[in-house]
């Protein structure tokens, strides 16, 4: 199969850097510092567990299955895998 000039590696660059891309999203989302008792959002509170399961929590479940929703939908399009990027 002819790759014009791309390299015999071309295809994995993209793969780690698509995922390398995602990760370094996911560590910039991360919370720091102490978590909270209460959403941020609602004001509700926010249980034990949750608390010592996440590190930095800031909203209750309801609120934060919200926001990804929201992220979600707001994802973008990535234009390394897109085939229109690649014939430019």
């Amino acid at each position: 199969m002819a790759t014009g000039w791309a390299g015999d590696d071309a295809v994995q660059q993209q793969i780690d850097a698509t995922v390398e891309d995602a990760v370094q999203r996911a560590r910039r989302r991360l919370a720091t510092g102490p978590g909270r008792e209460t959403c941020e959002e609602c004001e509700a509170p926010i249980p034990l567990a949750r608390q010592q399961a996440v590190a930095g929590v800031r909203l209750c479940v309801a609120c934060q299955e919200a926001a990804d929703a929201e992220e979600q939908a707001h994802a973008g399009y990535n234009r390394r895998g897109s085939k229109d990027s690649q014939l430019r």
